[in-house]
């Protein structure tokens, strides 16, 4: 008999051999050796089989019983596994070869790859990294044939998440994908020194990007299915510019060339040049090509096939039980046995359920609707139509006028509430401004000179930012106004944030601004509101009506859709919506006794937060200033189609943080500052941060609200968003008033309007009990 085996093994070597086609192969791993063949143990179970197929109480004891064992096996096909074995299947950690070449090396469960592992090809490509039940699903490392390597996520066999590919040729990509393709925010950079940064749809630059030549020039603006269209702005390196909208059909293309200062060298220049010159040699490099997916090779496992693939819900009576498929995560499909599965590919992803996955009840009561876009379009007939041109026309003339390049180093004249500049604008035109069809107003300009540095410290392109306020796309209005009776306006790319402003804030915020522009030039992660601007509007005539307002970044600008959003205080008195679960939207803001989480940053995000935290407030308690908030926004990496968010597990640290991200912050401020267009859309302290929130849950027979609920060990991963805002509320003669009058009624600690010094204290004692170092993760 071991002569027969012997040979059989050499057989089997011969034709894995001829399958590589000569290729050269990793280190044979197999010797002559004693081998039970399949056939042997297959004979030898024949008569143990349950004649009662439909006991499954029965076939569960019978597993329990099973032990693990080592066995080395050759199947009839040819195919070899080597490793631990319990009953009929791999489980736990072997290695599989097929005839053809193929190899898996990694852990299995029940007959299925679940867990690390590593999948080579005849062709010496190889995948390391996370299986589900067959298929290269989690992180994972991809290096092809021809030397290109995608380290990131995978869904399915896909690429799909934060990931990034060195191409054979030199290019590298770097950012989000989905279904294989380049999809979401992303930044793409050739060998000779040219990079795209900006969105992606199915592998094409779509969306908002930025293309940057390695000689100096640019381009900013929209794109579709890789070509400029739409508005944007191409610039020279001599600080020339031309703004326009843009079409390969040149005669859909428009626009306006600005000349740096009396330079004129571009003044002949044709715009289509960008798409027959300039975007010839950025073509992206495609991926490589599977030859055949870890999931399509099939075991020669005898009784695998006979895997259980259904499981009973325990939901209802006994009698009114619904069979549901069950994927391998967990997750419940809305498919049942009596809709019939419509096809799905249901066998080898429901064979889990045996296996006692774990009941997790609680995410099901967590559920998210559709996002929707915020706010109401303004335009003709609305009441704020003209006075949105009005800002329009005044941004674009403050920006796009003439000025000496602008430094960070300014003198004190520039932070004088005196330094301001009006400009009356005719409606049929002046020396300075253009005609328009709205009526004659003035237009103020706040401190020009100082907002302008910021703009620049705070990296806003000029002409990014008025394309942002003031291209074609009108702005939005919230829906309603804010508590102090703001109203709120959104740009149509959800960058910036216009908030109409009360004249006693105004002078607070021209109090603080050497504070405020130190503050921010010092700590370049403050997460306090970045302002660009401070304007007002008068309308001429009898109304004489002022309108200030100030313009600021929108936290919640992102790829992400926002899912929860929260705005923390501290406080108790008033702090709750009082929404059942089945009325948020996710554009309700939440408040302090709604938060139902607790949130887990890694390590050193977490010291970095604490550490510009305390910065922060005490900037603002310096400053007198109170009442200001945490503004928290969620996005839910693990979502249903149905809507329901699946946890990622327990608090044991069996599960790690979403996110492709070494951990450790990538600060603004480094070598790759030039590279990003809008740093509201890369990662760092509180924007795009991979984290986990934790499930809390307030007791009901407190006497007292419980601020802050116990932690549940139910944990999702998100992306988070956090800030500092409504920073511009003093502690004036109002205040004052207000603290006096509610003290008498409710307890003095509950209350928002409080001494900013200890407002300040109670802020960050909240704030650092909300946020929560992750020590389980890895």
């Amino acid at each position: 008999m071991s002569r027969e085996l012997n040979g059989i093994v050499k057989a089997w070597e011969a034709t894995v051999k001829k399958s590589a086609g000569g290729k050269k192969r990793a280190n044979i791993i197999f010797t002559p050796m004693s081998i039970a063949h399949v056939d042997d143990e297959d004979n030898n179970d024949d008569g143990d089989d349950d004649e009662d197929g439909d006991d499954d109480d029965d076939d569960d004891e019978d597993d329990d019983d099973e032990e693990v064992c080592l066995v080395e096996k050759i199947f009839p096909n040819g195919d070899f596994y080597t490793g631990q074995w319990l009953d009929k299947f791999p489980h736990g950690k072997g290695k599989y070869l097929w005839t053809d070449g193929c190899m898996y090396v990694g852990e299995w469960i029940q007959g299925f790859t679940m867990g690390k592992g590593r999948f080579s090809w005849p062709s010496g490509a190889t995948y390391q990294g996370e299986f589900k039940t067959f298929y290269m699903d989690g992180k994972g490392t991809y290096i092809g044939s021809s030397g290109d390597t995608y380290k990131g996520y995978w869904v399915m066999n896909l690429k799909n998440g934060k990931g990034n590919e060195s191409y054979p040729n030199g290019d590298f990509y770097d950012g989000e994908w989905k279904k294989g393709l380049q999809s979401g925010h992303g930044r793409y950079q050739w060998k000779n020194g040219n990079h795209y940064i900006g969105q992606w749809l199915n592998g094409l630059f779509n969306g908002s990007g930025t293309m940057m030549w390695q000689n100096g020039n640019r381009y900013d603006g929209c794109w579709e299915d890789g070509y400029p269209k739409g508005n944007g702005t191409f610039s020279w390196c001599d600080g020339s510019f031309y703004v326009g909208v843009w079409n390969k059909d040149f005669k859909e293309q428009s626009g306006t060339y600005y000349p740096s200062g009396s330079n004129d060298a571009h003044l002949e220049w044709d715009p289509q040049e960008v798409f027959n010159v300039e975007l010839s040699d950025c073509k992206v490099c495609p991926c490589e090509n599977v030859s055949i997916y870890p999931s399509e090779k099939i075991l020669s496992v005898s009784g695998l096939e006979e895997a259980k693939v259904m499981k009973q819900s325990k939901k209802g009576s006994d009698g009114n039980r619904k069979t549901r498929w069950s994927s391998v995560d967990g997750r419940i499909s809305n498919y049942s046995s009596e809709e019939g599965c419509n096809g799905l590919d249901v066998g080898r992803k429901s064979a889990f359920d045996e296996l006692g996955g774990n009941s997790i009840p609680s995410w099901q009561k967590l559920r998210i609707k559709a996002p929707k876009t915020q706010g109401d379009t303004i335009s003709k007939g609305h009441k704020n139509y003209e006075l949105m041109l009005n800002l329009q026309l005044g941004i674009r003339h403050s920006v796009g006028r003439p000025a000496p390049s602008a430094s960070l180093d300014l003198k004190s004249s520039a932070f004088d509430p005196k330094e301001k500049v009006w400009t009356r604008f005719p409606p049929e035109g002046s020396k300075h401004t253009p005609p328009h069809p709205s009526c004659e107003f003035r237009w103020k300009d706040y401190c020009p000179v100082l907002f302008r540095a910021l703009r620049k410290l705070f990296k806003v392109d000029p002409a990014d930012y008025m394309i942002s306020i003031c291209g074609n796309d009108a702005l939005r209005e919230l829906s309603s106004p804010g508590k102090s009776g703001s109203f709120f306006y959104l740009t149509n790319d959800d960058r910036y944030m216009i908030k109409t402003m009360k004249k006693a804030e105004v002078k607070v915020f021209l109090k603080m601004l050497p504070a405020y522009y130190k503050h921010v030039r010092d700590f370049e992660n403050t997460l306090v509101t970045k302002f660009f601007g401070l304007h007002c509007v008068r309308l001429t005539g009898t109304a004489q009506k002022k309108v200030r307002f100030v313009i600021m970044g929108n936290l919640f600008c992102s790829q992400y859709a926002i899912h929860r959003r929260f705005d923390l205080k501290g406080s108790t008195f008033g702090r709750t919506t009082n929404k059942p679960e089945a009325d948020i939207e996710p554009t309700t803001t939440l408040k302090d006794l709604d938060l139902n989480f607790i949130f887990r940053l890694q390590k050193s995000w977490f010291q970095e937060f604490c550490r510009q935290v305390s910065r922060d407030c005490d900037f603002l308690e310096q400053e007198r200033i109170m009442d200001y908030s945490m503004l928290v926004g969620l996005h839910f990496r693990e979502i249903t189609s149905s809507g329901n968010v699946t946890p990622c597990g327990r608090s044991s640290g069996a599960c790690t943080p979403s996110g492709f991200d070494d951990g450790g912050p990538r600060l603004s401020g480094v070598n790759v500052d030039h590279l990003i267009v809008d740093p509201s859309r890369w990662i760092q302290l509180g924007i795009n941060m991979p984290a986990r929130a934790e499930m809390a849950l307030r007791k009901s027979n407190c006497d007292t609200p419980q601020l802050i609920g116990e932690p549940t060990g139910e944990l999702y991963d998100i992306i988070i968003f956090f800030g500092i805002i409504d920073i511009l509320q003093g502690y004036d003669i109002s205040k004052k008033l207000e603290h006096a009058y509610k003290s008498f009624q409710y307890d003095a600690t509950s209350i928002s309007a409080v001494d900013p010094r200890l407002y300040s204290k109670r802020f960050r004692e909240f704030i650092f009990r909300v946020f929560v170092e992750d020590t389980s993760s890895v």
